[in-house]
């Protein structure tokens, strides 16, 4: 490949990760951004910068740039699924069926469970201009109608992680650092994502025992499926919950996940793993709880606007082990524009995280804005570069 690609440094990547995740402070901070939805968005419309023009995924952009690796989204379909890609969902004694059909230059996603107490359906739109992908209709849309087809959906399914594809990913990503694999997600994060946040709360209310049957059996799906991963050799596993207080307030993860973040953490060390948690949004409430189950870190920490804690502050909120990974926001790719105002940003950021360096890894909070401009990533890049030393 031509143009920006840099040799490796010293210590490589893969060596910086590892230094954070064993606490121990790296020579320079590590810098593993997610250009997900943003590398995806700009090849299918034909936008990628010249510098890019022959990158074909964004393991090869983050290579092109001479960045590190510390990803769960470097093997996902971006157009197909928000996380994940290494596990399959069985379901036993249940037909399942998935169909895609275009509506324009979107992509329709539907998918049907023929369970023995009924059929439910859950339908997917990836949109083309946005180059995201949005839920149209829940798999459970009314849970007064459904809720015996999905209980019998959700005893019958397991998952399956899928070794040799994770082994390949790792070989391919190599000494660029590493994949962090995000097949998880809480039995708090199972009702949201199947029933909506609005109707997870009435069932909460309508149907406690039942709702924490459900969830029961969730967890120890997932559980399962933690044993796995941590069996597998991977370095780091993380729950996709978005584990914003508005959405999972402090009584709700103590009742409904607290012991599933506790399990896989505690599995996750058992195997020489880490255990993280995707958390945009406000985190203030949560940390300290959090803290205490043996959860090694967040990936993505919002800070003002988008979330309500500095990252400093979470640093201190959550003890002396906790790692955290973030810094840039989808608002800063967005609004900074020039050279200066970017390093004046980073700038600023290390000489604040500097005393937690051996626990940070500098991020993209969620993602990096689609309108972002490559001047701009280019920027970051060279911010790190040259301030980056520690």
């Amino acid at each position: 490949m031509k143009g920006m690609m840099s040799a490796i440094p010293d210590p490589s990547p893969r060596q910086a990760v590892f230094d954070v995740l064993n606490r121990r402070r790296p020579a320079r901070v590590v810098y593993a951004p997610n250009y997900w939805q943003w590398f995806a968005h700009h090849r299918r419309h034909g936008t990628l910068p010249e510098e890019l023009a022959d990158c074909t995924d964004q393991l090869e952009m983050i290579d092109r740039l001479g960045l590190d690796v510390f990803s769960r989204n470097i093997y996902c379909d971006q157009r197909r699924c928000w996380f994940g890609g290494l596990s399959r969902a069985l379901c036993e004694g249940i037909d399942a069926e998935e169909t895609e059909s275009p509506d324009g230059d979107d992509l329709i996603i539907q998918r049907a469970y023929h369970t023995p107490k009924g059929t439910l359906t859950e339908r997917q739109r990836h949109c083309h201009n946005q180059s995201t992908l949005v839920t149209e209709e829940f798999l459970v849309d009314d849970y007064s109608k459904h809720l015996d087809a999905y209980e019998a959906l959700v005893h019958a399914r397991r998952w399956q992680f899928e070794v040799e594809r994770f082994q390949a990913e790792q070989a391919r990503v190599g000494e660029r650092g590493v994949v962090m694999v995000g097949e998880l997600y809480s039995p708090l994060k199972m009702l949201h994502l199947d029933l909506g946040p609005e109707a997870t709360t009435y069932l909460l209310m309508d149907h406690p025992r039942r709702a924490a049957e459900l969830m029961r059996v969730h967890e120890e799906a997932q559980v399962d499926l933690a044993h796995q991963i941590g069996a597998a050799g991977t370095d780091a596993m993380i729950a996709m919950d978005n584990l914003d207080t508005a959405f999972h307030p402090p009584h709700y993860v103590e009742r409904y996940s607290a012991s599933f973040y506790e399990r896989a953490s505690r599995i996750a060390h058992q195997h020489g793993s880490t255990f993280f948690i995707h958390a945009c949004g406000q985190q203030r409430a949560n940390l300290p709880l959090i803290a205490t189950l043996g959860v090694d870190g967040l990936e993505g920490v919002a800070y003002p606007p988008l979330g309500d804690v500095e990252l400093e502050e979470a640093m201190e909120l959550s003890g002396d082990r906790f790692i955290v990974t973030g810094g840039i926001s989808a608002i800063e790719t967005d609004r900074l524009r020039s050279r200066d105002e970017v390093f004046a940003y980073v700038e600023n950021l290390f000489d604040r995280l500097r005393p937690h360096a051996q626990r940070f890894i500098l991020a993209a909070s969620c993602n990096t804005a689609i309108s972002a401009r490559w001047s701009t990533l280019v920027h970051f890049r060279d911010a790190w570069r040259e301030l980056g030393s520690l």
